[in-house]
C-alpha cells in the first residue's frame, strides 16, 4: 500500500512518521516540501496529484503536514493518521516566523467541518512545546492517543507502536 507523507513547516521529508510507515511495510511517497514557496491551495493541488498519481491509500501528516493531511484525508475520504496536527496554522505559523498569506489556511480549516471520525487518527504529545491547541484536535478527532510526556518531536512518541495498533485495530495489518 502507498501513503503520502506531510512533513511539517520547516521538516524533513524523512521524518519520524515517514520512517515509522516504511518500516511497518508500506511505500511511503514523501516529498520534501518549502511552505513558504507556495499559497496553501497550490501545495493542496500539488497533494492532490500525489495522491491521484500513485495512487495512495492513506494520507500521515505531521504538525503543518497534519493540517494538509485531514483536508486530503477527507477530500478522498481516506484513513488519515495525524501527528501533532497544527490544525489552526493561521494562529501558529505567524509565531514561527511564517511570512506568507494565512487566509488560504482559512479556507481549508473551513472543510474540517466535514471529518469523517472513523477515518482520522492521531498521535498527540501531552507536553508538545510547539502547538498549544490539541484540546481543538481532541474534539475534532476523537480517536487519539495523547502520549503524556510526548514533545512536539515525532521521535518523543514512540509512533511504530501506535501506529501499529491503530493499523492492527483497522484491519489493515
Amino acid at each position: 500500500m502507498k501513503i503520502l507523507t506531510i512533513h511539517g513547516y520547516g521538516g524533513n521529508a524523512e521524518n519520524f512518521a515517514c520512517t515509522s510507515m516504511r518500516n511497518l511495510g508500506f511505500e511511503t511517497i514523501s516529498p520534501q516540501i518549502f511552505y513558504d514557496d507556495h499559497a496553501p491551495k497550490e501545495f493542496l493541488e500539488q497533494m492532490r496529484v500525489k495522491i491521484r498519481e500513485y495512487d495512495c491509500k492513506m494520507v500521515v501528516g505531521t504538525s503543518l503536514g497534519g493540517f494538509f493531511a485531514l483536508a486530503l484525508g477527507i477530500e478522498f475520504n481516506l484513513p488519515t493518521f495525524l501527528v501533532n496536527p497544527c490544525l489552526m496554522p493561521f494562529l501558529h505559523l505567524p509565531r514561527l516566523g511564517y511570512k506568507g498569506d494565512i487566509h488560504g489556511f482559512m479556507r481549508i480549516f473551513s472543510t474540517f467541518t466535514d471529518v469523517n471520525p472513523d477515518n482520522a487518527f492521531a498521535v498527540i504529545g501531552g507536553e508538545d512545546e510547539i502547538i498549544d491547541t490539541h484540546d481543538f484536535t481532541k474534539k475534532i478527532i476523537p480517536n487519539h492517543v495523547i502520549v503524556p510526556d510526548g514533545k512536539h518531536s515525532g521521535g518523543t512518541l514512540n509512533l511504530p507502536e501506535h501506529f501499529r495498533n491503530e493499523l492492527k485495530r483497522r484491519g489493515i495489518i
